[in-house]
C-alpha cells in the first residue's frame, strides 16, 4: 500500500537493506529521485531536516526522502 511508505528525515527508520529513493546533490533542485538498496548510512545525527545521507549498494550517495521497505 502507497502509505506505508515511512518519511527520510528519522534516521531510526533506516536500516541497511531497506530500498528507499534518495536525491543526489545535483538533483536536488528538480528533485528527482534515484532508488536503490542502502550499503551505508552517512549521516551520525537521529534526524536530519533534508533526510538521512546514505550510499546505495550501486555507490550513488544521497539523501533518503522515501522508504519504500526493507529487506527481511
Amino acid at each position: 500500500m502507497e502509505n506505508d511508505k515511512q518519511d527520510g528525515r528519522n534516521r531510526a527508520n533506516i536500516k541497511i537493506g531497506s530500498q528507499v529513493e534518495v536525491v543526489q546533490k545535483q538533483d536536488q533542485r528538480t528533485k528527482k529521485l534515484t532508488g536503490g538498496i542502502v550499503q551505508r548510512i552517512l549521516t551520525k545525527s537521529a534526524t536530519h531536516p533534508h533526510g538521512i545521507k546514505v550510499q546505495l549498494e550501486s555507490g550513488v550517495v544521497g539523501r533518503v526522502k522515501e522508504i519504500i521497505g526493507s529487506r527481511q
